[in-house]
C-alpha cells in the first residue's frame, strides 16, 4: 500500500494542464476542446491522468516524460453569456485503482458563449438596393461579376473559369479573374426588431450577422445604445456577437 501511495503521489507530481476553447462558442452546440497535459519530470512518464471540471471530462493513458499528450472533449453550454469554470480538478487511478488521487489546480476559465443561431428572415429591417448582379463592381477579386483580368492558372481555381481560348493560344492554362459585386452596409437596429421573445430576437439577429457577413454584405447593429457601423471584419463580427451574447444577462442574474 505504502508503494501504490508513491507511485500514485509520484504520478501527479509536475504536471501541467490547459484546457483550449474554440474562438466560437455557440450556445445548443457541440464544440470540441482541447485538454493537454504536459509531463515536467525528466525520466518518469505519467500514466492515466484525468481531469474533471465543470461540463468536462478526459483521460489521458500515457505522456512521455518532457513531453505532453492531448484529447478532445466535447462540451455542451445550453445558454448564451458569460460561463466560469473554476478549479479543475487532475485525478488518477494509477497504479492499482484501489484509491483515486486528486489534484486541484487554482484555474479560472471564462468563455464568453454566442447566442443560438436560428434561421429567420429579417429581410424587411433593411434595403437590399444595389445587391442586383452587375451593379456597384468592387476592386475585390471574387467570382461573381464581370471579368477584369486573365491569369495563370493557380491550383484550386475553380474549373469552370478557365478560359480555353487563351489556353489554347499559349499552351498554358489560363483562369478568368472577375470582379466580385459590392453590397449596399445594411445596419440592424435590435430594439426594432418585431420579435417579443427576447431569446428568439437575439438568436435571430445573430443569425443574420452571420449569413450577411457570409455573403460579403457589411453589417451594423445598434443596440443598448451602441452603435456598431457597419464593416466585414472578423473582429467587428465577434465585438457584435459578443454584445448580443451579453444582452441583458446581468440583469437576469440578479
Amino acid at each position: 500500500m505504502s508503494i501504490s501511495g508513491i507511485f500514485g503521489k509520484t504520478n501527479l507530481s509536475k504536471l501541467d494542464l490547459a484546457i483550449e476553447f474554440p474562438q466560437e462558442v455557440y450556445a445548443g452546440s457541440q464544440i470540441p476542446v482541447k485538454i493537454t497535459v504536459e509531463n515536467r519530470r525528466r525520466f518518469l512518464p505519467a500514466f492515466l491522468i484525468g481531469l474533471t471540471a465543470e461540463r468536462i471530462s478526459a483521460l489521458l493513458p500515457f505522456t512521455p516524460s518532457r513531453g505532453a499528450s492531448s484529447l478532445y472533449a466535447s462540451v455542451t453550454f445550453q445558454e448564451r453569456g458569460l460561463h466560469t469554470i473554476e478549479d479543475p480538478h487532475v485525478y488518477s487511478p494509477f497504479p492499482f485503482s484501489f484509491f483515486t488521487r486528486f489534484k486541484r489546480l487554482n484555474r479560472t476559465y471564462t468563455i464568453t458563449v454566442l447566442p443560438r443561431l436560428k434561421a429567420c428572415d429579417l429581410a424587411s429591417l433593411y434595403h437590399k438596393e444595389g445587391k442586383s448582379r452587375g451593379e456597384n463592381v468592387s476592386d475585390k477579386i471574387g467570382y461573381d461579376a464581370d471579368i477584369v483580368s486573365i491569369r495563370e492558372y493557380v491550383r484550386g481555381d475553380p474549373i469552370k473559369y478557365i478560359h480555353w481560348k487563351a489556353t489554347a493560344k499559349t499552351g498554358k492554362l489560363k483562369t478568368k479573374e472577375h470582379s466580385s459585386l459590392s453590397y449596399q452596409p445594411v445596419v440592424i437596429e435590435f430594439e426594432k426588431v418585431f420579435i417579443k421573445d427576447i431569446e428568439e430576437r437575439i438568436s435571430c439577429v445573430a443569425y443574420t450577422i452571420v449569413q450577411l457577413l457570409k455573403n460579403n454584405v457589411p453589417v451594423g447593429l445598434k443596440i443598448n445604445g451602441r452603435m456598431y457601423p457597419p464593416d466585414m471584419t472578423g473582429i467587428h463580427r465577434m465585438n457584435m456577437l459578443r454584445e448580443l451574447a451579453l444582452y441583458e444577462t446581468v440583469k437576469s442574474k440578479e
